[in-house]
């Protein structure tokens, strides 16, 4: 068993693809998952899961799609992984004065060469993109509501469903982590 958190891509914004958390954490432990925490609506997990990250992903995909009648993309990071964003972006002076601003980008697969080249072509207001391991850093200082990069930019250019959490979330998910049994 291993500690996975687990990240639901567009589930619960703007009163669509809704997916209520106590049903959320109720399937978890129907497919097996332990010690199943949620944080906020937005989709975000931190289980024990037999397997590692993917298998994990892939056992709550198919169980959302038969629960809840739609598809749902699901990225799965090991704790260990998660603890290694949680101990630093490359934009520190926005995680301190920023931190909802500063979002940790993740997908499926690692994003492909050249992903963040295309993401900084369509930049705008500021925006500052860095990559460092399977991760996309992004610093939005004027905020994402008018930014350029859409979801489906940022699926393009690194070739894969990705979501995004912002700092706080990154810390919460990094502290829910740590609270789990061994």
């Amino acid at each position: 068993m291993s500690r996975i958190i687990l990240l639901l891509r567009g589930v619960n914004v703007g009163g669509h693809r809704k997916v209520p958390m106590e049903e959320l954490r109720q399937t978890c432990r129907d497919i097996g998952f332990d010690d199943v925490e949620s944080y906020i609506q937005s989709g975000n997990l931190v289980v024990t899961a037999p397997g590692g990250a993917e298998a994990a992903a892939a056992m709550l995909e198919t169980a959302l799609q038969q629960r809840f009648g739609f598809p749902v993309d699901v990225i799965a990071r090991t704790a260990r992984q998660w603890a290694a964003y949680a101990a630093g972006s490359p934009f520190p002076d926005a995680a301190e004065k920023q931190p909802n601003l500063l979002h940790l980008t993740l997908s499926k697969q690692k994003p492909r060469p050249g992903a963040v080249a295309a993401l900084r072509e369509r930049a705008s207001a500021g925006e500052l993109i860095e990559a460092t391991g399977d991760a996309l850093w992004v610093h939005y200082p004027n905020g994402v509501a008018r930014t350029k990069l859409s979801p489906a930019v940022f699926d393009k250019a690194v070739g894969s469903p990705v979501t995004a959490r912002n700092w706080k979330t990154v810390l919460m998910l990094h502290e829910l982590a740590g609270r789990l049994p061994a």
